[in-house]
This record gives structure tokens, C-alpha cells and sequence, in this order.
């Protein structure tokens, strides 16, 4: 048994937990280790070198480096100038190493933006799901309490709950709500 499977068996000790949610919880972290290992490599050195530059310890590597630079260039300690103020060189370097970053820091963010789309995604899936569910099981009971003579019509709340929630109409009406919000704001204005 690998260490991962081996931490994986041991969530399954806790007595807190119902065993559906330490399964869940075991598949969830299977997932994100199949995800991550899937990687290309390109990926990886993007996420790494994101991560590294997002640490104090970056920040520190950059002080002593700027400080060394200027230091050495300022003819103090007697070391021969190789790139006198304004420091254009140290400046063409820092561009540099500012485009680059900024662009490891893109391409993390978009496999992070995909990531998220897809939890996203599955989020509404169980959602639906569960709408369906639920809706389904209080048009059963209803068919219960008539069957067994139960008057339960007079819950209108109970009625609007039985209705089938289409996600479309939901978009539809919360995109007609943001209209009417911004046409009152543009209105005020």
C-alpha cells in the first residue's frame, strides 16, 4: 500500500464521520491527485515558479539582490561598475523577469480558472440533481396524503415547492432582476 492510499484508509478511522462522506472525501482527493499528476510539464513549472514568486522568501532573495546590484555599482566597495546608475541594466532585467512572471502567473491562473469551472459545473449538476430529488419526492408524498386522504392543498408553499426548478428560467429571471437594478442605478445617475 502507497502512502497516499495509506492516508486515504486512515480518514476511514473516524467515528464523526458517516462512511458516505469519508468515501466522498477519499474520491475527492483521488480526483485532484489524478488531475494534478496529469499535468504537462509546462503546467508544473508554471505552478512552481508562481508559487515560489507568491512567498515572502522571493521577496527577500529580491531585496538582497537589489542591494548587492546597487551597492556593487556605486564604486563603495571598490568592485569596478558594470552597470552605473540609472542601473539599465539591472532595469532591462527586471522587465524581463516581470513579463515572464506575470505570465506564469496567467497560465496558473487559467488551469485554476479551469478547475474551478468544473467544480462549478459539477456543483450545478448535483444541484439539478437534488432539485429534481427533492421536487420528485414531494410530489410522491402528496400522492401519499391523497391516497390515504390527507388534505394538504391548502399549503401553497408546499404547491410552488412541487413545481419543477428549470436552471434556464432561474438565469433568465436573475439576468432580468440585474437589468431592472441597472436601469434603476442608471436612472439615479
Amino acid at each position: 500500500m502507497s502512502q497516499q492510499e495509506d492516508e486515504f484508509s486512515s480518514a476511514q478511522d473516524n467515528p464523526l464521520l458517516a462512511d458516505v462522506i469519508e468515501d466522498n472525501i477519499q474520491k475527492l482527493l483521488r480526483l485532484r491527485l489524478q488531475t494534478a499528476q496529469k499535468r504537462k510539464v509546462q503546467e508544473r513549472l508554471a505552478d512552481l515558479i508562481t508559487a515560489f514568486s507568491g512567498r515572502m522568501r522571493f521577496v527577500y532573495i529580491h531585496v538582497l539582490w537589489f542591494s548587492a546590484w546597487i551597492l556593487s555599482n556605486t564604486g563603495w566597495l571598490g568592485l569596478p561598475r558594470f552597470d552605473p546608475f540609472p542601473y539599465g541594466l539591472l532595469t532591462m532585467i527586471v522587465s524581463l523577469e516581470a513579463i515572464f512572471l506575470s505570465t506564469f502567473v496567467l497560465i496558473s491562473q487559467n488551469r485554476l480558472s479551469a478547475d474551478s469551472d468544473r467544480r462549478a459545473d459539477l456543483d450545478l449538476h448535483i444541484g439539478l440533481l437534488t432539485e429534481h430529488e427533492v421536487t420528485r419526492v414531494l410530489q410522491m408524498l402528496d400522492a401519499i396524503q391523497d391516497k390515504l386522504g390527507i388534505d394538504n392543498h391548502a399549503d401553497s408553499d408546499l404547491a410552488q415547492l412541487e413545481i419543477e426548478t428549470k436552471p434556464e428560467d432561474v438565469l433568465a429571471e436573475i439576468q432580468r432582476l440585474q437589468d431592472r437594478v441597472q436601469r434603476q442605478q442608471a436612472s439615479a445617475q
